[in-house]
C-alpha cells in the first residue's frame, strides 16, 4: 500500500511541474527598443516567433526633416505591475511613449528633458518615473493623465531606476557619476549617495529575493553588488568588455547572473553566491545587449543590438536556442507575461520593417585595437556604424572598405580612444569597384589619412 501511495505521488509530483516550470505562455510578449528602425519588436516567447512591430517613427537617416514628428532612438523600457502597460523611451525625442500590451495601441506621450534614458513604473503602479540622463533629474509622470507631476534633482546624468517592491525605495545608477542614489519614494528624497567603481552604468537589477541589486559599468566592464538592507557595495565583479545588461534565472534551486558582453558577443553566467564565480559563457550573435528572464526562470531572452533580432538561451543547457529577426539595434528588452489576455495580440502591429544587418568583427595589426562594423541596407544606400575602441586618444582614423582606394569616411577617437560613427552612403558601390584591388574582401583601419596599405593598417578584417 505504502508503495502504491508513493507511486500516486510521485505521478502527480511529475505532473505538477509544468505548471511549476511550464514554458512561455501565448499570452507572454518579450518586446525590444529598437533603436535605429524605431520601432517596437514585440515576440511571442511561447513560439519564438516575431508577431510585428510598434512603428513609432522613421528608421534613421529618415528623422532629419523640420517636418518630422516621430520618435528618435526608441531606446529604453519599463512596465506597469499590472503588465497592461509598456513605456518606451525614446532618447532623442526626449519622450516617453505609453503603450497598452493588449492592443499595441499607443495611450499616451510625455515630453521630458534632453536624452531621457529608462524609465520605470513605483510599486503600486500610480507613477512613473524617467531618469533624464541628459540633465540632472528623474521627470515623475502620472500614467493616467500623461503628464509631469514633479521633478527629483540627482547626480548629473542618472542612468536607470528600479523600485523595491516593498515601495518604499528607488535605486538610480547613473551614466556620468560615479554613485547611486537611493531615494525614499514617498518623500522623494535621496536618503544616501553610494559611492561605485565608474561613472558609466546604463543598468540595474533586483536579485530575486530583492536582497541586492547588481549594476553593470560598461566602461570597464564590471558588475557592482549592492546590499539592499545595508545600502552598502558588497562586491565587484570583472565581467568584460562593453559589459551591458544582466538577468537573473534560478537552475537547479540556484540563483545565477546572466550578464551580456557586448565586445566578446557572449553571455556570462556567474554564481550570486558571496564570491561570484564565472560558470558558463555563452556565445552569442553580435553584440548583445539587453536581457530578460521568464517569470519562471526557464528562458533567458538577450537583444543583439547589431545582429538585429534576438535569441533565447535555455539556461537548462546554458544554449542558444532560437534566433528571431527583430527590429534594427535594439537596446532594452523586457519579458511582460500575461501582456495579451485574449486573442493573438497583433492588433496595431505592423510586418517587420527592416532588413538583416551585417558584421565585421576587426582585429588589430598593431597596438591593442579593438572595433566592429554593422552595415545595414536603407535601399539604395547602406548605412555603416563603425566603433573603435582601445586606440591613441584624440586621433583620427580612416575606414577603407573592400580594396577602395577612397575612405568610406574617417572619425575622431575620444580621450579615452574610442570613436563610433555612421557613414551613409552607395557603399555597395564602392565595394564594387574594389573588388578587384589587392585588399579586395577586407576592412581596413588606417591612422590620419594614409592611404590603404595593409601592412600599416592600425586593424583589419584579415586573419
Amino acid at each position: 500500500m505504502n508503495t502504491n501511495k508513493q507511486l500516486i505521488a510521485a505521478v502527480v509530483a511529475v505532473f505538477a511541474m509544468p505548471l511549476a516550470f511550464a514554458l512561455p505562455s501565448s499570452q507572454d510578449r518579450v518586446y525590444t527598443a529598437d533603436q535605429n528602425s524605431n520601432t517596437v519588436s514585440v515576440f511571442d516567447p511561447s513560439t519564438n516567433t516575431l508577431v510585428g512591430q510598434i512603428r513609432l517613427g522613421n528608421p534613421r537617416p529618415d528623422v532629419l526633416s523640420p517636418l518630422y514628428k516621430g520618435e528618435i532612438n526608441v531606446h529604453g523600457m519599463g512596465f506597469s505591475p499590472d503588465h497592461k502597460t509598456l513605456m518606451v523611451i525614446s532618447t532623442g525625442s526626449n519622450s516617453a511613449t505609453f503603450i497598452d500590451t493588449a492592443t499595441n495601441k499607443v495611450k499616451g506621450k510625455t515630453y521630458v528633458g534632453r536624452s531621457p534614458h529608462e524609465g520605470f513604473f513605483t510599486a503600486d503602479g500610480k507613477e512613473a518615473w524617467v531618469v533624464v540622463r541628459g540633465e540632472d533629474y528623474i521627470s515623475v509622470i502620472d500614467p493616467q493623465t500623461f503628464r509631469e507631476k514633479e521633478r527629483i534633482q540627482t547626480e548629473v546624468g542618472p542612468g536607470m531606476v528600479q523600485f523595491h517592491p516593498d515601495g518604499k525605495l528607488a535605486f538610480v545608477v547613473s551614466s556620468f557619476t560615479p554613485t547611486v542614489d537611493i531615494i525614499d519614494v514617498k518623500s522623494k528624497k535621496i536618503i544616501k549617495r553610494i559611492t561605485v567603481t565608474s561613472p558609466f552604468s546604463p543598468f540595474l537589477q533586483f536579485s530575486p529575493d530583492y536582497s541586492e541589486i547588481w549594476m553593470t559599468h560598461k566602461d570597464v566592464g564590471k558588475v557592482t553588488r549592492i546590499d539592499t538592507r545595508t545600502l552598502e557595495v558588497t562586491g565587484v565583479i570583472d565581467t568584460g568588455f562593453i559589459t551591458n545588461h544582466l538577468a537573473f534565472a534560478k537552475v537547479n534551486g540556484k540563483t545565477l547572473a546572466y550578464v551580456t558582453i557586448g565586445g566578446e558577443n557572449v553571455v556570462k553566467v556567474y554564481t550570486t553566491d558571496k564570491d561570484a564565480k564565472l560558470v558558463a559563457t555563452i556565445p552569442t550573435g553580435a553584440l548583445p545587449h539587453g536581457i530578460w528572464t521568464s517569470d519562471d526562470s526557464n528562458r533567458v531572452f538577450v537583444g543583439m543590438e547589431n545582429g538585429d533580432g534576438m535569441q533565447v538561451i535555455d539556461p537548462a543547457t546554458n544554449r542558444v536556442i532560437a534566433t528571431i529577426a527583430g527590429g534594427q539595434a535594439p537596446q532594452a528588452l523586457v519579458y511582460i507575461s500575461h501582456a495579451v489576455p485574449q486573442g493573438d495580440g497583433k492588433e496595431n502591429l505592423v510586418p517587420r520593417t527592416n532588413k538583416d544587418s551585417v558584421n565585421v568583427q576587426l582585429r588589430p595589426k598593431q597596438g591593442e585595437g579593438r572595433g566592429f562594423i554593422v552595415s545595414r541596407n536603407l535601399g539604395v544606400v547602406d548605412a555603416v556604424e563603425v566603433s573603435l575602441f582601445k586606440l591613441k586618444p584624440n586621433t583620427e582614423y580612416s575606414v577603407y572598405l573592400n580594396g577602395a582606394s577612397a575612405a568610406t569616411g574617417s572619425l575622431v577617437t575620444n580621450a579615452q580612444g574610442m570613436a563610433n560613427a555612421t557613414m551613409i552612403g552607395p557603399v555597395r558601390e564602392l565595394a564594387k569597384e574594389g573588388a578587384k584591388a589587392p585588399h579586395a574582401g577586407e576592412v581596413l583601419v588606417m591612422e590620419g589619412h594614409d592611404s590603404p596599405d595593409a601592412a600599416k593598417a592600425i586593424m583589419t578584417t584579415a586573419r
